[in-house]
C-alpha cells in the first residue's frame, strides 16, 4: 500500500517566515518552471528574494498564508487587496500533492468573505493550466520586464461565488 501523504495545514504568515519563503520562491522557479522559462529569465525573476527585508514586506502587506505539512512550510501564497492572488509557490518536491489547491481555495473563500465577486491572477506559463483547472479564464498575454529580462504571463479570472440566488444572503433564511 502507498503512504499516505500528511495533511496540509494553513496559517497565517510571520516575518520570521520570510528565509524560509524566499527559499521557496527560489527553488519553486528554478526548479518547477525550467521548462518554461530560460536560465537568465528564472535567475532574474528569482532575484525578487534575493533583498529578503523587502520581500518580507511585500509579504506582510498582503494577506499571506502558509502551507505546512508536519509543521514545515512547504508552500505559500498571498492575496493582493480583496481580488488579485499576487504569489503562489510551492517547495518542488511537494508539487503535485494538493498543497497549491489548498492554498487558493482558503484565498478564493477569504477574497469572497471579503467581498470580491472575481479573482484575477498573472499566472506564469507553468501555472496557467493549474488556474484553467480551477476554472480561471485567460483574459490576456502579457510581457513583463524583470531585471534586464522580458517574462512572459497571462491575467486569468475566475468568478466567485454564485451560490445563492439573488436577493438572499448565504447562510441566512430568506
Amino acid at each position: 500500500m502507498g503512504q499516505s501523504m500528511p495533511k496540509v495545514g494553513l496559517r497565517p504568515f510571520l516575518p520570521q517566515d520570510t528565509p524560509v519563503l524566499a527559499a521557496i520562491f527560489v527553488a519553486s522557479i528554478d526548479e518547477l518552471a525550467e521548462e518554461d522559462y530560460s536560465d537568465a529569465q528564472r535567475e532574474a525573476w528569482a532575484g525578487a528574494a534575493e533583498d529578503e527585508d523587502k520581500f518580507g514586506k511585500r509579504l506582510a502587506g498582503q494577506l499571506t498564508l502558509v502551507a505546512t505539512i508536519e509543521s514545515s512550510p512547504v508552500g505559500f501564497a498571498s492575496l493582493k487587496g480583496k481580488d488579485h492572488l499576487d504569489l503562489l509557490y510551492v517547495l518542488p518536491g511537494f508539487a503535485r500533492q494538493g498543497v497549491a489547491t489548498a492554498l487558493c481555495d482558503a484565498l478564493e473563500k477569504l477574497a469572497g468573505a471579503r467581498g470580491a465577486t472575481a479573482l484575477t491572477v498573472e499566472a506564469s506559463d507553468t501555472a496557467e493550466p493549474f488556474f484553467v483547472k480551477r476554472g480561471y479564464t485567460s483574459q490576456q498575454r502579457n510581457t513583463v520586464s524583470v531585471g534586464d529580462e522580458w517574462l512572459a504571463n497571462t491575467t486569468m479570472k475566475k468568478s466567485l461565488g454564485g451560490d445563492a440566488p439573488r436577493g438572499e444572503m448565504p447562510g441566512r433564511p430568506s
